[in-house]
């Protein structure tokens, strides 16, 4: 009978996930992990293929983290706006992951970022009639809607400034009905001041 693993892959990847959370990408090493799990760093290697792997395996769970719960919490019953103000508590509850992930770059990774433009997309249409607006446009107001958040998050991990949720639901508002009016991503002959009655409809909707 095959004598059963004292430390396994699962073990590992659970002490490596709760590592980042807590310390961000850096906290990642070999040696860190190991102690976290009382073991030598062997297990680790003989488990993963290398560290680069271990990474990638707990980018993973990170993202399916943040799509099926952390970014998920209701705050106003507005989709995108709740999406926003989940994003923000996050950074500001787990600021060494934060910095790593969505403003050092450090994960260097297309999940994070397809994990960002998904949810995006997908809270825009539960809260606003996305027919009107082509999938270039939709990327560009999600973008742009990802700019204003990240923006707000990196003032508040940096303590350059304090907001209450009112006032960053206030900002987030406006620069989502802001994107939709007017696609700054995009260069267009048309001056955005001019708009076409078309527009000027949508702003009527938008109220």
């Amino acid at each position: 009978m095959a004598r059963k693993k004292e430390i396994d892959k699962q073990r590992i990847l659970d002490a490596a996930y709760k590592l980042a959370v807590r310390g961000g990408i850096e906290s990642l090493t070999a040696r860190n992990i190991a102690k976290a799990v009382n073991c030598s760093t062997q297990p680790i290697y003989l488990e993963f293929e290398n560290m680069q792997d271990l990474r990638n395996q707990v980018l993973a769970r990170i993202s399916d983290e943040l799509k099926s719960n952390t970014l998920q919490q209701n705050f106003t019953g507005e989709p995108l706006i709740d999406l926003d103000l989940s994003y923000l508590y996050f950074a500001k509850e787990h600021v060494d992951l934060f910095r790593a992930m969505f403003v050092d770059g450090k994960f260097g990774n297309q999940m994070i970022v397809d994990t960002l433009m998904g949810l995006g997309l997908e809270k825009f249409k539960q809260q606003f009639d996305a027919e009107q607006f082509s999938e270039e446009r939709l990327n560009h107001i999600v973008i742009s809607n990802w700019i204003a958040a990240t923006g707000l998050a990196t003032l508040l991990i940096n303590k350059m400034a304090n907001f209450t949720q009112a006032q960053m639901i206030s900002v987030l508002k406006a620069q989502i009905h802001e994107a939709m009016l007017n696609d700054r991503l995009t260069n267009v002959e048309e001056n955005p001041l001019f708009a076409a009655d078309s527009d000027a409809s949508l702003e009527e909707r938008l109220g």
